[in-house]
């Protein structure tokens, strides 16, 4: 508790030394500043150029004139006095115009009523000094007088107007943006004055660049442009517009072959910039310059004879006058660019042609105007003996310049809408009650007006609308404008598009369906690429070390496939699809199956219709003859049995043929399987019987009760049986199915039988060969026995065939593709068939049909008489 009192004490006692600190020092401010000497202001305060006292005065700055001289940098040497001289006569338009917007709205009743609007305007000489001189002499109210008593006085205008350049619309919005004072460009674009933190008291009548550059790069797109050169002013303007469009440009796919910059007191990077355009090989040259910087580019180009490059311009020298002429057609025509919206002053053009230097005494601006105008010398004192002498009474109708033609009333309009922007805030400032922070007093404070302008939403008698947003920019709509011959042999903006940045994404730019004249007055586009477009069928490679629109074109490999102009990839086909020869569509691969239609399928039917027909024939032969000796040796029924297994062998070759199906896949194997097995089971009991006969000849071998016909039959069955319950295991687990083959071709589909498993497929064929291989075993023992007739020696040769057969069908079965599996397959079935007949039946036939003779018992017993031996 002690030490929180004395904490708390001592705190007391300290800020009581504060405050007597603080109090002691802002005595010794005031006696100090009672002992100083009234301030003084250094430099001399601007006079406006023109000015009209009203209730409210609005400050204008515009350049009237040009700058003469350069700046010095140098802080050794006292700068030399700037001075103006170049008149400019498209600026004297625009402050006549902010002239009469005032007095229009001064005839209004509708607006400001009881209250009178006057002007303050001032001369910026271009130059971002005089500019800011400007703007400051209408902060502190000094051009009259002079005072040495006080240093600043309240604002003497709520808002400014101006100016045409971005680098002095800079300049003043730092200065004037302290004291919450608008200013209202009605030209300046850059889009660095959208910065609300930099300039929070900045306006424009004119959209910035920032949508400007992004139109720009949407229109050299739409063109197929892609490769382009860049050109900009090196000052704000230029430098923040070329950024925007640079980025813009990469996202639309645009490369930029050099991107230049020069100031128009840069002479020598003049001609570096004109070198660089001559050595480029990009035909579209995209100029983000003001008309000054335009001018100069447009007289080297032009000294130099350089033409045929396709001009895309910003509406800074777009629709400049006075440098559309038909001698700069040569170089400049069919530029095409984006322009202020035009608009419509009505009764603008009448005040234009009223002014009169008599009207302005003592205005030397207004006699340096109308010198220029008509050339002429106006000032009677002057000794300019070469300059015709005028009095002043001369009819500005009989002119054609930049001041009196309003066919293009695109940045006259915007200082129209700026002058009515600042006369609805004050009216609604006016207009409200005071519990709403504004005033029913005349005087209006500039933040007041600021805050009003923020809100101010107005249509225009032309039916124009005008707003702001947060960041103090109207909506961005552009006209695209293309340079054309009138037929007066004029240049002519025609209107060939529009761009409206308030409308949905992809349909903010529209291009109308007029005719367009080009580089060099031509009707045909030009093309200004790095590299040819890549047709479909091939894809875009970037060149190795070069920007992405230098590129070679690389076919698509097979399956693959583009079908569109400069792909940048292959589009892979669907499984069943391959590509076709230009590599530009999917279409259905080839199905391959082993059909009937086709050459190889027809001959394997024949052949095995031809086995068929042989073995019914045999058959049909044997039955006739069933009761001779050659038929009865070794089983007739086996033989007719075996006959009948041939005929199935040779007919199951055709389930092989034709479109695979779940059924025939199922079939032709099992058949094949059933068939072969039956078909050996038989040459196998035949050839058992031949062995077992043998036997039965020896003394006391009474063998054959043991192996006769009923045991015959049923060994036949039982090995048969064996087969058919493998081939039902298969089917039951795993059998076979019709499977597309997509994997050894990419260009074709092989339709085939998948085995399903491959254990029971091998089974079968593995069951085969076992019986096969047995028989030819037994057969083989069994060739040397004494009979006329061994049926056993032709058992040995079929199954020797067979077995050839089969050993190389195996390899010849797995390397081979397609339908070409199949044939071996069936050539194997028919080869091996073919084998067994021939080699078991044709000598019997031949005995039959030519050796009747041999056909007897004791023939095929070899007893036949030895004499007759």
């Amino acid at each position: 508790m002690y030490l929180n009192q004395v904490h708390s004490s001592a705190g007391s006692e300290m800020c009581s030394g504060m405050a007597l600190q603080i109090i002691l020092l802002a005595l010794t401010v005031l006696w100090a500043a009672a002992q100083t000497p009234p301030c003084r202001i250094l430099g001399r305060a601007a006079k406006p150029s023109f000015y009209q006292h009203g209730d409210i005065n609005i400050g204008g700055v515009f350049a009237l004139h040009r700058i003469s001289g350069e700046i010095s940098n140098k802080f050794d040497t006292k700068p030399e006095h700037l001075k103006c001289s170049r008149v400019i006569l498209r600026e004297f338009r625009l402050a006549q115009t902010m002239i009469f917007a005032t007095e229009e709205i001064n005839n209004r009743t509708d607006i400001l009523p009881g209250v009178s609007l006057g002007y303050k305007i001032h001369d910026s000489c271009a130059s971002p000094i005089f500019a800011t001189r400007a703007a400051m002499t209408m902060m502190n109210g000094y051009e009259d007088t002079l005072s040495d008593t006080s240093c600043s006085t309240p604002a003497v205008v709520p808002a400014i107007i101006g100016t045409s350049i971005s680098t002095n619309a800079i300049a003043i919005a730092g200065t004037v943006g302290l004291f919450q004072i608008p200013l209202i460009s009605h030209f300046s674009t850059c889009a660095c004055l959208s910065n609300r933190k930099r300039f929070p008291t900045f306006f424009r009548t004119i959209p910035s660049d920032y949508y400007q550059s992004r139109a720009l790069a949407q229109l050299v797109k739409n063109f197929g442009w892609t490769w382009i050169g860049a050109v900009n002013s090196d000052d704000d303007y230029g430098n923040n517009g070329m950024a925007t469009f640079t980025k813009a440009a990469q996202q639309e796919g645009i490369c930029i072959e050099y991107s230049e910059k020069f100031h128009k007191t840069e002479a020598e990077k003049l001609l570096k910039v004109v070198d660089v355009i001559k050595r480029g090989t990009a035909k579209v040259i995209v100029a983000f310059l003001g008309q000054g910087e335009m001018t100069l580019l447009l007289e080297q180009l032009a000294f130099q004879n350089i033409t045929g490059f396709q001009m895309v311009g910003s509406e800074g020298w777009i629709t400049a006058s006075s440098i559309a002429s038909p001698s700069s057609f040569r170089t400049l025509g069919g530029s095409i660019g984006f322009a202020i919206t035009q608009g419509k002053i009505n009764g603008l053009q009448e005040f234009l042609l009223k002014l009169q230097p008599s009207n302005y005494p003592n205005n030397t601006d207004v006699t340096d105007f109308w010198e220029a105008a008509f050339q002429c010398n106006l000032r009677n004192g002057d000794e300019k003996t070469h300059i015709t002498p005028c009095t002043g009474s001369e009819s500005l109708i009989e002119l054609e310049n930049a001041y009196t033609d309003i066919t293009e009333l695109r940045i006259s309009n915007n200082v129209y809408k700026a002058v009515y922007a600042v006369a609805h805030s004050v009216h609604d400032l006016l207009a409200c009650t005071p519990h709403q922070g504004c005033t029913n007093s005349v005087k209006t404070e500039p933040w007041q007006v600021l805050r009003a302008l923020k809100k101010v939403n107005f249509t225009l008698g032309t039916g124009e609308k005008v707003s702001f947003d947060s960041n103090g920019d109207p909506v961005a709509r552009y006209e695209v404008v293309n340079w054309q011959l009138g037929p007066d042999g004029a240049v002519k903006f025609r209107v060939v598009g529009y761009y409206d940045d308030s409308l949905p994404s992809g349909q903010q730019f529209v291009m109308r369906p007029v005719s367009m004249v080009w580089a060099g007055g031509q009707k045909e586009k030009p093309r200004s690429v790095c590299s040819e477009s890549c047709p479909p069928g091939t894809r875009k490679a970037v060149q190795r070390g070069r920007p992405v629109c230098c590129y070679d074109c690389v076919p698509c490999n097979q399956g693959e496939i583009s079908n569109i102009t400069d792909s940048n990839d292959c589009i892979l086909c669907l499984e069943e699809y391959r590509s076709n020869a230009k590599r530009d569509q999917c279409v259905l691969k080839v199905v391959e199956f082993l059909s009937f239609q086709e050459m190889m399928g027809g001959m394997l039917v024949i052949f095995s219709i031809f086995g068929a027909c042989i073995t019914a024939f045999v058959a049909v032969l044997f039955f006739k003859k069933k009761d001779t000796p050659i038929v009865k040796s070794n089983n007739s029924e086996l033989s007719f049995l075996l006959l009948f297994s041939l005929k199935l062998c040779f007919l199951c070759s055709l389930t092989f043929i034709g479109r695979p199906s779940e059924w025939s896949c199922m079939l032709r194997h099992t058949a094949f399987g059933i068939t072969f097995v039956l078909c050996i089971a038989c040459v196998l009991g035949k050839t058992i019987v031949v062995l077992m006969a043998f036997r039965a000849t020896l003394p006391g071998s009474n063998v054959m009760k043991w192996f006769g016909p009923l045991q015959q039959r049923l060994s036949v069955l039982a090995f048969t049986l064996i087969q058919v319950l493998i081939c039902v295991l298969w089917l039951t687990i795993s059998p076979p199915f019709p499977n597309k083959n997509m994997k050894h071709y990419k260009e074709k589909i092989i339709l085939e039988c998948d085995v399903g498993s491959a254990v029971g497929f091998w089974a079968v064929l593995g069951y085969i060969g076992l019986l096969s291989i047995l028989c030819f075993v037994l057969a083989f023992l069994a060739r040397k026995l004494p009979d006329n007739f061994n049926e056993a020696k032709y058992i040995t040769f079929s199954m020797l065939i067979f077995c050839a057969v089969w050993i190389t069908f195996i390899p010849a079965y797995v390397s081979s593709p397609g339908k070409f599996t199949v044939a071996v397959e069936i050539f194997a079935i028919l080869a091996s068939s073919f084998g067994l007949l021939f080699c078991i039946f044709l000598p019997k036939c031949y005995i039959i049909l030519f050796r009747p003779e041999q056909n007897t018992r004791k023939h095929i017993m070899g007893k036949t008489d030895v004499k007759s031996q």
